[in-house]
This record gives C-alpha cells, sequence and structure tokens, in this order.
C-alpha cells in the first residue's frame, strides 16, 4: 500500500487552505492503492493555519529535541508537529505501508528539502518530522517529484 499527503490528493489541507493536487495521485486513490494522510491535521491543526518552519535543524533535530517548529508568528508547535507523525505512522503500520509520497518543503512532509526556519523563502536540504519519524520506522519515503518515476518502476497504476 502506498500512503500519500492528503493535499497532493486534491484535499485543500495546506497551511493556507489549497491543495497540491496531483493527477497520478488521485488515480491511485480511484483504485484503491493509496490511502491519504495529513500529518499537520492529524496533529491536530485546522486549515488554514499559520505557516510553520523547522528552525535549528531538521525533522531527525526536531524528533531529537534539539530543534523546534515555529509558527510565524512564533509560537512553538513542536509538540503537534510529532504528535501527528507518530498518528500518521500508526495509520501506515495499520495498512501495511511500505511506500510514502509526501508534499515537499514542509515542515511535516518535506523529505529533500525543507524552508530554513527564516520565513524568507530560502529552502534547505533536510526532511520535515514525518518524513524523519517514517524513515527511522525503515519506510521509505519519497517526493512527488520522484513518484512518476517510481510508480513506473514498481508497475503500480497506469500512468
Amino acid at each position: 500500500m502506498i500512503m500519500v499527503s492528503a493535499c497532493l490528493a486534491g484535499k485543500p489541507v495546506r497551511y493556507n487552505g489549497t491543495a497540491a493536487t496531483d493527477t497520478v495521485i488521485e488515480q491511485l486513490i480511484a483504485e484503491r492503492k493509496a490511502i491519504s494522510v495529513c500529518p499537520e491535521l492529524l496533529g491536530g491543526f485546522l486549515t488554514p493555519r499559520e505557516p510553520a518552519e523547522i528552525i535549528g535543524g531538521s525533522g531527525y533535530d526536531v524528533l531529537d529535541g534539539t530543534a523546534k517548529v515555529v509558527e510565524y508568528s512564533g509560537a512553538d508547535v513542536t509538540d503537534r508537529y510529532i504528535e501527528g507523525a507518530a498518528r500518521t505512522l500508526a495509520i501506515a503500520k495499520a495498512n501495511n505501508v511500505d511506500l510514502v509520497v509526501l508534499k515537499e518543503n514542509s515542515p511535516s512532509c518535506g523529505s529533500s528539502f525543507i524552508y530554513d526556519g527564516t520565513f524568507q523563502g530560502h529552502k534547505q536540504a533536510a526532511a520535515g518530522v514525518t518524513t524523519a519519524m517514517f524513515r527511522r520506522a525503515g519506510i521509505r519515503v519519497i517526493s512527488e517529484a520522484d513518484m512518476e518515476k517510481e510508480i513506473m518502476k514498481q508497475g503500480i497504476g497506469n500512468i
């Protein structure tokens, strides 16, 4: 089973209330080859919500307690990001997920890049909190940019 970010499945759950719809992911959902989740909603956030970024490192550092996730206003929301990641991981395990496709650049879902914590639109090569938790659990995470290549390689779906 594949797990995907809900925003990629067309659900308007991003911080600004939008979706980042990907037609291939919508097809996988329709074919029941994928399930969608939003770690941030599972952490108790609403949509829309304030933008947040990781300050002081990556999602791994957040899990290790040496970095934090902070909203633009300065509120520390680290615990909610960790809770959302843990709930998402529990859903993945319950559904025998072996591949996860998450939205790049997010402080939760970024798999290769996240914003650098300055709220200036600058990115850094790093993983978000949910990605870090999944990888530590041995579950493979890729971004939407790598998804089509992976699906073609595995012969999943009809793209």
